[in-house]
């Protein structure tokens, strides 16, 4: 049995993000059931373990698959996260890109070409992955928390260190 949509139904255009543990990926919805949505061509659907291998990949195609069978057992829901930042493109447009697009091979990168990224683009006609932007904050952070931390360790050091070399100078 599928999961719900949040009793709601997908309307064409619509962002559908897909929960698959550690990630999410990314589809959007083109009407009659079926998502379009950029996957590496290892990747199989409902996602899974062989999904992870994906970041290896640097091709990917460009899909058009029934909506269930991309969420498989995985929760997910209907997410335009940027409708307060821009302004969707018309559904027709939307449709008439995913068609143009179907099956084509496309460079793959988690950090500048993701299925997040093709989707926005799809939507909006911006490119942008909310994911890689948290993992460059996060990354970001702990750089910063490990300087700081790697900066006070260096002063006790050199604080603590001066303070026994003068020591031996006395004896």
């Amino acid at each position: 049995m599928a999961p719900t949509l949040f009793d709601e139904k997908p309307e064409i255009g619509d962002l559908i993000e897909i929960f698959r543990g550690t990630y999410q990926h990314w589809a959007v919805y083109i009407g009659d059931g079926h998502v379009i949505h950029v996957a590496p061509s290892n990747e199989q659907a409902g996602g899974g373990a062989s999904s992870m291998m994906s970041v290896l990949s640097d091709r990917a195609f460009i899909k058009k698959t029934e909506l269930w069978d991309v969420v498989g057992t995985n929760q997910y829901r209907i997410n335009n996260l940027l409708d307060d930042k821009y302004e969707p493109r018309p559904a027709h447009v939307i449709q008439r890109e995913a068609q143009r697009q179907e099956g084509q091979e496309v460079p793959f990168s988690v950090f500048q070409g993701n299925c997040e990224h093709f989707a926005t683009e799809l939507r909006y006609g911006k490119a942008e992955s909310r994911q890689v932007h948290h993992a460059v904050e996060v990354g970001l952070g702990v750089g910063v928390a490990t300087l700081i931390g790697v900066g006070v360790l260096a002063a006790a050091a050199a604080i603590f260190g001066s303070g026994r070399k003068e020591k031996k100078r006395e004896n």
